[in-house]
């Protein structure tokens, strides 16, 4: 006689409705799993978590108001039997370490998810790591050369207060003309502490701007 399948609550958190839709239809074709709430942002998410105590919490890394690396944080102390995995669309060495020092079981990235998603959440539960296999040789490859954010650091620490300020929010989305808005700037002063900043920090693309500002979490800022 079989056993019947093991019950399993999952939270999921992503600022994409039909992102948050389609992880549910996913998770939910597996017999005893549920997902018992769904949150916009990390701090819904954490909310949700201590209210719900799901087994797993399914994480974007970029959500608004709080990144996925710090409500991993509060979530993993506020509910220690909680294990987390993170999806995300980087694939840094330097953001996974962040992740899993944070207290994250498992790390996938988004154009995996749709193949291995049941079998991540699976390992997770059972409170084994889970990551692809670019994933893991990516933590392989840290666990064989320590960090060196050192460089960051630096470059990061000649940024003035608002070139920090442009620096967060570039990296949580915001165009110009948002950024603007938000800092009661015009385009154009804008425009220029976003130019200076990239140029102190080397960096050449908003792609590499979301890039550091993530793994630095969020800038601190």
């Amino acid at each position: 006689m079989s056993r019947p399948p093991r019950t399993l609550r999952i939270l999921i958190a992503d600022d994409h409705e039909m992102v948050r839709q389609g992880l549910r239809r996913v998770l939910e074709t597996h017999p005893g799993w549920m997902v018992c709430g769904e949150a916009a942002n990390g701090i819904e998410a954490v909310e949700l978590a201590r209210q719900l105590k799901p087994n797993v919490a399914v994480l974007d890394l970029s959500m608004p108001q709080m990144d996925g690396l710090e409500a991993t944080r509060k979530i993993r102390k506020a509910l220690p039997n909680t294990e987390v995995l993170i999806l995300s669309m980087h694939d840094s060495e330097q953001l996974i370490r962040e992740v899993l020092t944070a207290g994250a079981r498992g790390y996938l990235l988004k154009t995996d998810a749709g193949t291995v998603l049941l079998s991540a959440v699976e390992s997770v539960s059972r409170h084994q790591p889970f990551f692809t296999p670019k994933v893991g040789d990516l933590v392989l490859r840290g666990f064989l050369a320590p960090a060196s954010g050192a460089n960051a650091s630096s470059a990061h620490s000649n940024l003035t207060q608002r070139e920090k300020q442009v620096l967060k929010l570039v990296a949580d989305g915001l165009s110009n003309k948002e950024i603007a808005q938000t800092l009661d700037l015009s385009v154009k002063t804008v425009e220029t502490h976003r130019s200076n900043m990239m140029r102190k920090l080397d960096l050449h693309s908003v792609a590499a701007v979301v890039h550091f500002g993530l793994s630095r979490g969020a800038i601190g800022l």
